[in-house]
């Protein structure tokens, strides 16, 4: 019986890489006694230990992961929202409406629903279950909020007439007032829910062909049935347990309660009020109302001022946009649909109008400011290049999608799930080239103020994404612009190493980089122009001899930069002992990046570091074996084992990245590899320049680990050092004698230690007391309240303090009278 979760554990992976699951997930769990949660964990020590989870695998326990979490805040939120609508004093009558309340909404999620685990639409929906289950209920069952909210007029719904001409029953049309109560509280957009409700709702409704009075518990036993049919069709969790606290979807310990109870004050300051806890459901609710706060002044047309900028330009493009905007606003919401749910093109078209007003107020933005910096005001070139209107569009949409996921934000990868709405499922839908996405990233955020942290954060994945895989595969037009930069010449490469060690500029434009010369091939005469998505009715114009592309440039620095800090983390994981492979083994990856490019077609930026590091480790006789990088990588931030398991050796071929490194990494690079062993190796890279992140907030505090104390950067003095008074100068030396090496070390001690009462060590006090609160004093010191130093009182050594302060300033004044009589030859 010990051995059973093992048993088990082995059993799902071997039914999962083999398609052929005869049980449900709930039932295995069931025989092997484990919640949902210690089987995860039970999963995920074996690939650990063992390397046994196959991508296939893999992906499906992410689904059931998902689904649970999903479930699970759904199911808590159901149980609180019912205790506010119903009053039964009868726990068994209470148990029996929760029971219908339910299975009716996992029926209705499992059926209108294709992708189950947005919690967005499957929070609406769950709002359309209760209103259609609260307003068959006995008024006496009901609390009085909803007692009042339910409308007397839909109570007796009319019938309809089939073709047949047989009576049918037509579901009941739905409550506004009851519906907006229940939008209300839960913070939720009555419209949305409406649309939810009228598409796809009701359409279930009509299927189910549901009798007008109250469940019963035979109605709820066929409602059970149904349902049964459908868990037992995916093979996946028995949510209807929930309503038992079954021990197999038990959470454990969970981590939301750290964040739920924060009270907060109110604007005003007059009361301290509790903010209502910060759930996953909760969290997007919020999100998405400040998405739709921040756009409610803007509109999905054109606005005067971005009319008049298209007026002025020598091609109007007023025509081409509208048309282009029409055009991607039919592809959208269809391929919504097709994701989500066959009956829920109505909930894109609403997300599609969200994405064009905040693409429209972005663009104005973009046009603003370039006309500020250019003091021009004709940007014809700009504002008639479709791939630009397509990547804005397209990144519009993203902030869009991603917000409607909420806290459970996941961006999606090349080999995810074909209906994650996440990066990069817009690219598909507008059928646009990453590397012509990735160029409106930057302009984008900082033309919109309004962005979340949380959403620039993400935006700045979907960047490194870009540029670690996505950029890279086969038809991007990233190889033919390399290919380019390699016929100009050595003087023409992607981005010189030279420049690697200077600062990262961020003052490229939009205009910069779609604008940016593509250097024609020498066999084509025409330039080589993005394919637009929707086409241009402006014709192509010849070009001559370009200069160097913006876009190639700017992509190959942050390139470098990203690959660096990769490679800087992973070698901090392996490599300590051997801090002098670190530069070698970046020369080789920057190398390799630079001159071999092609090895990074269809494959990941990471695949390559890994390999860089094992080959360079094995002509230094340094033992690290690929098993060993392959477990310190698995612990790097945003990582997938199907980058190491699921390698491109040839075309429509896979393997391991074992096997990629000795038949194609080593055979390609076998030469350059081996130059680092000969008495006369290679010329190391530069080391890139690591600025600070352009999607963060430079000014922002950091917090000190251990403490509630906050370290803000130093600002530049405007007191030079001349000016600057003795006690200015005690505070900053730089490049002055500070005294001997223990002295930095202790100080480095007490600033990141969490006991901050290190810092009586650099008074030779050897054993530090606990700090119950800081306090600063007027010299900068601090110490703990009621504490006493050397036997002394606080009051003596305060006074000694002063009187010190007091000599050294008086002393320094003297000196500097001194210097004035008494010049220097």
């Amino acid at each position: 019986s010990s051995n059973r979760p093992l048993w088990g554990a082995c059993l799902f992976i071997s039914a999962v890489d083999m398609g052929d699951m005869s049980f449900t997930f709930t039932e295995l769990q069931k025989a092997v006694g484990l919640s949902v949660k210690q089987f995860f964990n039970l999963m995920r020590k074996m690939d650990e230990n063992v390397d046994t989870i196959s991508p296939k695998v893999n992906s499906a326990l992410t689904r059931l992961e998902k689904k649970y979490e999903v479930s699970l805040a759904l199911y808590q939120r159901f149980v609180k929202t019912c205790t506010k609508i119903y009053a039964v004093p009868d726990e068994v009558k209470r148990q029996e409406l929760l029971q219908s309340n339910w299975i009716l909404f996992l029926l209705a999620k499992g059926t209108v629903l294709q992708m189950e685990d947005d919690l967005v639409i499957a929070f609406q929906l769950l709002l359309c279950v209760l209103e259609f289950c609260s307003k068959r209920c006995p008024s006496t069952l009901l609390q009085p909020l909803y007692k009042s909210a339910i409308s007397t007029t839909v109570q007796s719904p009319p019938t309809r007439t089939s073709r047949r001409n047989k009576a049918k029953p037509r579901p009941p049309e739905v409550d506004v007032q009851l519906l907006e109560t229940l939008c209300k509280e839960s913070d939720c957009s009555v419209d949305e829910v409406k649309n939810v409700y009228q598409s796809s709702f009701s359409a279930f409704l009509d299927s189910m062909n549901l009798a007008q009075e109250l469940p019963d518990q035979a109605w709820v036993e066929t409602l059970s049935k149904k349902y049964e049919e459908l868990y037992h069709k995916n093979k996946d969790i028995d949510a209807r347990l929930f309503l038992n606290d079954d021990e197999t979807l038990s959470q454990g310990k969970v981590d939301t309660t750290i964040v739920e109870m924060t009270p907060r004050k109110s604007p005003s300051g007059e009361e301290s009020v509790l903010i209502p806890p910060q759930t996953p459901i909760r969290a997007a609710m919020y999100s998405i109302q400040q998405l739709r706060g921040e756009l409610t002044s803007a509109s999905d047309q054109p606005s005067a001022n971005l009319i008049v900028y298209f007026k002025n330009c020598t091609v109007d493009p007023t025509e081409d946009i509208t048309r282009r905007v029409e055009h991607l606003g039919q592809i959208f919401p269809q391929k919504f649909a097709e994701a989500v749910g066959q009956r829920c093109e109505g909930l894109g078209k609403e997300r599609f109008t969200l994405g064009v007003q905040l693409y429209y107020k972005v663009m104005e933005s973009m046009l603003k400011s370039e006309e500020k910096r250019l003091s021009v005001q004709n940007f014809s070139k700009l504002l008639n290049n479709a791939t630009f209107h397509t990547s804005l569009l397209a990144c519009a949409l993203e902030v869009v999608m991603a917000t409607y996921v909420g806290s459970s934000l996941k961006n999606g990868n090349e080999h995810g799930n074909e209906t994650d709405l996440c990066f990069p499922w817009i690219l598909n839908v507008f059928q646009l080239h990453a590397f012509d996405f990735y160029k409106v990233i930057e302009s984008f955020i900082k033309a919109e103020p309004t962005l979340k942290h949380n959403m620039i954060e993400h935006l700045g994945r979907c960047e490194q994404q870009i540029m670690e895989s996505i950029a890279w595969k086969a038809d991007s037009p990233l190889f033919e612009l390399l290919r380019q930069s390699r016929e100009e010449g050595p003087g023409e490469q992607a981005e010189p190493p030279a420049t690697l060690n200077q600062p990262l500029q961020h003052n490229h434009t939009a205009a910069d980089l779609y604008l940016s010369p593509q250097r024609p091939s020498r066999r084509v005469p025409a330039a080589e122009v993005d394919i637009p998505a929707v086409p241009s009715s402006q014709p192509p114009v010849p070009s001559t001899k370009q200069h160097k592309s913006n876009s190639l440039s700017l992509f190959y620095k942050k390139l470098y930069r990203m690959a660096y800090l990769r490679l800087k983390m992973l070698f901090s994981h392996l490599l300590t002992s051997h801090p002098e492979l670190e530069h070698i083994i970046w020369t080789l990856l920057q190398h390799t990046l630079q001159n071999e490019y092609e090895l990074m077609k269809d494959r990941h930026l990471d695949q390559l570091m890994m390999c860089a590091m094992y080959a360079i480790c094995k002509v230094k006789n340094v033992d690290l074996r690929f098993k060993t990088i392959v477990t310190a990588y698995k612990e790097l931030p945003n990582t997938n084992q199907e980058i190491f398991k699921r390698v491109l050796i040839r075309e429509g071929q896979y393997d391991s990245i074992i096997v990629f490194y000795n038949l194609v990494f080593m055979q390609r690079l076998k030469t350059n590899i081996l130059q680092y062993s000969s008495p006369r190796p290679p010329p190391l890279s530069p080391i890139p320049h690591i600025p600070r992140s352009p999607y963060k907030y430079p000014s922002s505090p950091l917090r000190v680990p251990g403490g509630n104390v906050y370290i803000s950067p130093l600002k530049s003095s405007r007191m030079t050092p001349a000016a600057m008074t003795p006690r200015s100068r005690i505070l900053v030396s730089i490049g002055e004698s500070f005294g001997t090496s223990d002295k930095f070390q202790k100080i480095n001690q007490m600033v990141s230690s969490t006991d901050w009462s290190l810092k009586r060590r650099l008074e030779g006090d050897s054993t530090p007391k606990p700090l119950k609160r800081l306090r600063f004093d007027v010299d900068g010191q601090d110490e703990a309240d009621g504490s006493k130093s050397s036997g002394e009182s606080t009051l003596i050594q305060k006074l000694a303090e002063m009187s010190s302060a007091r000599s050294r300033m008086q002393e320094q004044k003297l000196k500097e009278e001194t210097e004035k009589e008494d010049p220097e030859p």
